[in-house]
């Protein structure tokens, strides 16, 4: 078991693994911030949350998107961001899942503000954020020393 978590193979892929979800991650903010009000819409459709938290829901959460995506762009507590989308992805997949089985015909306002003709939500949705949540946990349990800017930090400090 030691041998598999030692792997030094884990850096590369969880390097990938932490590039491609930063990707995703700040592609899913950019529209997020720039249109709060259009996000706050999509967020109160789900029907979860009382209509008192929405704002502040459309406000603060794709900040952490952001945070999130550039700590995992830059290797930059790469866990912690991990962790910051593993939790993330499982309040996304209880969301999608709970309205999946209330039947609404909605999108899921990942990314933009699309109707549910042009984005709906499905079960396609819930598999391709299960794909998300394993590339997330691979990076919070595997990749255990992270390429990017802690890497270069620690190794300017034994310098």
């Amino acid at each position: 078991m030691t041998a598999i978590l030692e792997w030094k193979g884990h850096r590369w892929i969880g390097l990938l693994a932490r590039v491609y979800l930063a990707l995703v991650f700040l592609v899913a903010c950019w529209h997020k911030i720039r249109h709060p009000d259009a996000f706050a819409v999509d967020v109160a459709t789900y029907q979860i949350l009382p209509l008192a938290l929405v704002n502040l829901v459309a406000i603060t959460l794709p900040w952490v998107e952001l945070g999130a995506g550039v700590m995992l762009l830059v290797g930059f507590r790469a866990r912690a961001g991990a962790l910051m989308v593993t939790g993330m992805m499982l309040v996304f997949l209880a969301a999608l899942i709970v309205a999946l089985a209330r039947g609404l015909d909605m999108s899921c306002g990942c990314f933009a503000s699309q109707g549910a003709a042009e984005d709906p939500i499905s079960y396609r949705t819930v598999l391709r954020d299960l794909g998300w949540l394993a590339l997330a946990v691979y990076v919070l349990l595997l990749d255990r020393q992270p390429l990017g800017l802690d890497s270069w930090i620690a190794g300017r400090r034994r310098s």
